[in-house]
């Protein structure tokens, strides 16, 4: 556009400059002669001589600024041969020089001749002569109009374009912001089209065929993965929180109100693929999760392709299915977390072996002892984990006598053994170990529990003139059954108690005892007798365990799926709490979680039932010194006023 208008602009100078030749060259050319006008006759209402009068000062005005009577009085009059030598002289003849002057207007040669008409009718004296002369034309060029920006500066300004004006500009945004929302309406519009393909495409697979769905659903990949998410889905529906509370409601005219202490039943896991037909020979807890409990089981006499042994792992968050499945190739007795690696599972077996599974591993034991004589070769009814952190054993003991200690990275051979034998056993030296236990913060000496009934002190090492093994001259008499659990007091509190122990027997009764110190070593054989019995059960008791926060609580269980709660405080002769549990089959194994506020009981149902104790579990202000005042009068002669109301009823 702008280059159009140039041209035009171009053009039309071409042609102003064409005429202003061709007008110079006709000024240049010489006119014709033209006749003198007639002079105009003058108005009949006016004289002549007025006409001329007023002629004559008219041109003196024009020609002379002097006043008509001077020019009158100066210039004489012409005679007639000089008025003819003074004649008008031709236009084609050129003109003179001393007639020449200064150029004159169209107007005045109009003048000229009028005075020459008038001048002859009526003698003037001064007649002016009137040349041509050629117009000059200036051709003056236009005032350069310069631009200039940030980037270019150009000589030749004519054609850089004028700033675009503020409607331009308007109009421009609005044609990008037009374009831009026609752009992304055309990729939405794609986007949809590919995906109604898709879902074209998708609607005309082939469905997969039986044999396709087997191999997917036996595929490795995809059970990992079912089980992986089926278990968090599990643990968020198991969460016991109630959406629909009111806040608003007073909840105790709702609930009953319970006549003394009581416990409360959370759970109870039993799966019917692995816990079917089978007994829980023992129950732990972990001591880093303690959402999570260990159970393990005998084997299954109904299916023989199943493992011999089994242990599961339990989550209070996941009570339809275990955690995790661990097989063993023999009959599980007992089994614990690490106290020091909170991935690792320890069990012990029937055939002796003593294995080791890893949560992160699959379901077969990582480590395990082999079956030789280097280690165990009988059952395995009890371990315990000694030591610290840095520095600490697995502590195992069979029936045959035999006592090991592990390292846990090292299970090829044991670090060291120990036989417990008795010169005064009745059929043979060794002696049957079916329980022990350590005192607290002790890692040389233990007590152990036999299958007789009889209870022996036996250190690890010799100290104090005494051998490593049993000794001999320190017997604990009491039961006239196998011992099936043995426990010290947990060192927790300002008073110590962990030189008492309990001991439960299928003689159906507990026993308190008080452990002889080390430190004061028998020179002569002695029997040491409990210094309590309760005897308010009728039927085995399997397990006796102390509560590992309150020092006068423990617990029990027996043949008879009752679920026992003491107190040496309120009552040593019966429970505070005795509960069912369970469809009435008997109880194995009883264990505290490290609060102890919850309770894992193992059935021989192959069912794990978990119980909370609520406040029961919470100690008095004087707990610890009402139970001195009960352990000294139990010391004594409660034993005998115990057996004596016993004995009476």
């Amino acid at each position: 556009m702008q280059a159009e208008r140039r041209k035009e602009e171009l053009q039309k100078k071409r042609q102003k400059l064409e005429e202003l030749r061709r007008a110079r060259e006709e000024r240049k050319t010489p006119p014709l002669t033209e006749q003198p006008k007639a002079p105009k006759a003058p108005p009949k209402e006016k004289p002549a001589q007025s006409s001329k009068d007023e002629l004559k000062a008219l041109l003196a005005d024009l020609l002379d600024p002097k006043p008509a009577s001077e020019v009158e009085t100066e210039t004489p009059a012409p005679t007639a041969e000089e008025a003819a030598s003074t004649k008008t002289p031709s236009l084609d003849s050129p003109p003179s020089a001393d007639t020449a002057g200064p150029p004159s207007a169209p107007g005045i040669q109009s003048l000229s001749s009028e005075a020459h008409s008038s001048s002859a009718l009526g003698g003037a004296r001064f007649i002016p002569e009137f040349v041509t002369f050629g117009e000059i034309i200036l051709d003056i060029p236009p005032k350069e109009i310069v631009y200039y920006t940030k980037e270019t500066q150009t000589l030749d300004t004519s054609f850089v374009p004028p700033p675009p004006s503020e409607e331009e500009i308007r109009e421009k945004v609005k044609k990008e912001f037009e374009d831009e929302k026609k752009a992304r309406e055309a990729a939405e519009e794609e986007q949809r089209l590919k995906r109604e393909a898709e879902k074209r495409k998708e609607a005309k697979l082939n469905e997969l065929s039986d044999q396709e769905k087997k191999g997917v659903l036996i595929s490795p990949e995809f059970n990992d993965f079912l089980k992986y998410s089926s278990k968090i889905v599990e643990r968020a529906i198991n969460e016991n929180y109630d959406l629909m509370r009111d806040y608003t409601i007073d909840d105790e005219t709702e609930n009953e109100i319970n006549d003394g202490p009581c416990v409360k039943f959370l759970c109870s896991y039993f799966d019917e693929r692995w816990s079917k037909n089978r007994f829980v020979t023992d129950v732990n807890w972990s001591h880093k999760n303690p959402e999570l409990s260990v159970a393990s089981y005998n084997k299954n006499p109904y299916n023989m392709n199943d493992p011999d042994g089994i242990v599961l792992v339990w989550n209070l968050r996941l009570i339809e299915r275990p955690e995790f499945v661990f097989h063993s190739q023999s009959d599980v007795l007992t089994t614990m977390f690490s106290a020091f690696h909170q991935n690792l599972i320890i069990g012990g077996t029937y055939s002796g072996q003593v294995l080791l599974w890893d949560m992160r591993a699959k379901s077969l034991p990582v480590l395990k002892t082999p079956l030789s004589c280097n280690g165990h070769t009988h059952p395995i009814y009890s371990m315990q984990m000694v030591g610290t952190q840095n520095a600490h054993n697995l502590i195992t003991a069979s029936t045959d006598g035999l006592l090991c200690s592990w390292q846990l990275d090292m299970l090829l051979q044991p670090t060291e053994t120990l036989e417990l034998v008795h010169s005064e056993h009745t059929k043979t030296d060794e002696v049957s170990v079916t329980s022990f236990g350590f005192p607290e913060n002790e890692t040389s000496a233990f007590w152990v529990g036999t299958e007789e009934g009889n209870i022996y002190q036996a250190n690890r090492f010799g100290h104090a003139g005494g051998k490593a093994g049993i000794n001999p001259y320190d017997f604990y008499k009491g039961h006239w059954g196998p011992v099936t659990g043995l426990h010290f007091h947990p060192l927790m509190g300002p008073v110590d108690f962990s030189d008492l122990f309990l001991t439960s027997s299928v003689d159906w009764t507990i026993k308190l005892w008080k452990a002889k110190s080390i430190a004061k070593p028998s020179s002569s054989a002695q029997t040491i007798s409990s210094i309590y019995s309760f005897e308010a059960t009728d039927d085995y008791v399997y397990d006796v365990k102390w509560s590992p926060t309150n020092p006068a609580m423990f617990g029990s269980v027996d043949g008879k799926a009752n679920f026992s709660v003491w107190n040496l405080n309120d009552d040593p002769e019966i429970p505070i709490v005795n509960t069912q549990v369970g469809t009435g089959r008997a109880l194995n194994k009883l264990q505290w979680d490290k609060d102890g506020k919850r309770a894992a009981i193992g059935a021989s149902d192959g069912r794990v039932h978990v119980y909370d104790v609520g406040e029961l579990s919470v100690p008095r202000d004087d707990e610890w010194t009402r139970m001195q005042k009960t352990i000294a009068e139990m010391m004594d002669g409660g034993e005998l006023l115990g057996k004596y109301r016993l004995y009476k009823v």
